[in-house]
């Protein structure tokens, strides 16, 4: 039987260290290298954090398995078994130049089904997590169920990329989404867009290409707060996979798929 409180005990003391140890790196001189394209940044210490995590993990629980961003954890074929998916820093070009606007994410999921969640805002101290059927949390503070929200009241969270030319998604199905709602934002960390989802700040965040390290933490917090996370035609994720993301209050959730996507 998985005790997923004293998981949780673990989770958040592990993250709140890793945190400590990213802000005291602020005043070091980061080694940075690109990954898949110029913009496609890493640091040391996503290495370093993600290596901590796995160490952590290792010890404590060496039948856990861990699916982390940086490649230092297992290779997995399946989801079965319970699985730490870890971001050591989601927003690493936002770490790089402005030292704010990135998170740890860490989901733990049990043959698929996400059981914790945590995003850690670390410059502002600020820790989103939740244990599955128990609620969401903003540290000490309980995130109330989310409120519908007309559609031309809506702030999203989109980035200006998928209303221009891209390789993705034709610009014509999202532009005249992001001429009707109140507001646009972007700040360039999926995990802490999806978490001002869950607490309110957002409405609405959409994407195109996220891998799970990106989101997982995120889908156990948004349906503890009765949200919806699925990807832009609607469909359950495949966290083995890369997968676009509509995640939303659950009205405009649906008026986005129905009025724009599925149009």
């Amino acid at each position: 039987m998985t005790i997923w409180h004293d998981i949780d005990t673990y989770a958040k003391k592990w993250i709140t260290e890793a945190g400590e140890r990213i802000r005291t790196s602020f005043k070091e001189e980061l080694t940075i290298q690109s990954k898949s394209n110029a913009d496609d940044l890493v640091t040391n210490m996503d290495k370093e954090t993600e290596q901590y995590f796995i160490s952590k993990i290792n010890e404590t629980f060496p039948a856990h398995k861990i699916l982390g961003e940086e490649g230092f954890g297992n290779q997995l074929e399946s989801l079965e078994g319970v699985i730490w998916i870890i971001d050591p820093i989601d927003g690493t070009m936002n770490f790089v130049h402005q030292q704010r606007n990135f998170a740890i994410s860490v989901g733990v999921f049990e043959n698929g089904v996400g059981k914790l969640g945590y995003i850690y805002d670390v410059v502002h101290d600020e820790l989103y997590h939740a244990i599955q059927g128990e609620g969401a949390f903003l540290n000490e503070m309980r995130i109330p169920n989310l409120n519908e929200t007309a559609l031309t009241e809506a702030v999203i969270g989109i980035n200006a990329t998928w209303v221009t030319e891209n390789k993705r998604i034709n610009p014509s199905v999202l532009g005249p989404l992001v001429k009707d709602v109140r507001g646009t934002r972007s700040y360039g960390s999926a995990a802490l867009e999806i978490a001002y989802v869950v607490t309110g700040r957002l409405d609405a965040y959409i994407t195109m290409r996220l891998s799970a390290w990106d989101f997982a933490a995120g889908m156990v917090l948004i349906e503890e707060v009765g949200g919806k996370l699925t990807t832009l035609e609607g469909n359950e994720i495949n966290l083995l996979e890369e997968n676009s993301i509509l995640v939303a209050k659950n009205n405009i959730h649906q008026e986005i798929l129905t009025k724009y996507i599925r149009k």
